[in-house]
């Protein structure tokens, strides 16, 4: 079976961090409660500050269609807008 990655980069405005931290601390458990084609879903922090990245893993295209119309997703993803300096960068990659 072939699965779906995705990194996730997220740039966080100054002084945000901790916010955006407790909104994710609230996401991901409800992704992992809820989206059974989810099987990896984690924040990181990087070595720059304010910079992020969700690492995600995806049984198929179905799953992140699944993912990004959950009530969950929409709703805690509007709570991390206003954390965020800008776009998330969305990279794609086909498991082998």
């Amino acid at each position: 079976m072939s699965a779906i990655g995705v990194i996730a980069t997220l740039r966080v405005q100054p002084g945000k961090e901790v916010e955006f931290e407790g909104v994710f601390a609230e996401l991901a458990p409800a992704v992992a409660a809820n989206e059974p084609g989810n099987s990896y879903y984690r924040l990181f922090r990087t070595a720059e500050a304010g910079v992020y990245k969700v690492l995600e893993c995806y049984d198929d295209d179905a799953a992140v269609e699944a993912h990004r119309a959950s009530d969950h997703f929409r709703t805690l993803g509007a709570k991390l807008g206003p954390c965020l300096a800008g776009a998330p960068e969305i990279e794609r990659l086909a498991a082998v």
